[in-house]
């Protein structure tokens, strides 16, 4: 499923603080409702893109300078199968 992603830093960041708290917002890329709200941190969400995406490594890290610079940082049309989504909790069985 193609899902855009939008982060939400739940605590300012800190220079070198390593990892940091963050709602990820889950949302349908062809504009159906849908939203999903997960709690998660820097590092447990780039681990994952890493493992359960494709995407290219450049991406992967606009999208971490992203998160350290700013409040909301975003990911538009991200395939990701539905054995990913259902572990998050975005698909209930």
């Amino acid at each position: 499923m193609r899902v855009n992603l939008i982060t939400h830093a739940l605590s300012p960041y800190r220079s070198g603080a390593g990892t940091f708290p963050v709602s990820l917002t889950i949302r349908p890329s062809c504009g159906l409702p849908g939203d999903y709200q997960y709690p998660t941190d820097t590092a447990e969400l780039l681990k994952m893109l890493h493992q359960q995406t494709d995407l290219p490594e450049a991406v992967l890290q606009r999208f971490k300078g992203d998160l350290c610079s700013t409040q909301h940082a975003r990911l538009m049309g991200v395939e990701l199968n539905e054995r990913t989504l259902t572990k998050i909790g975005y698909f209930v069985d």
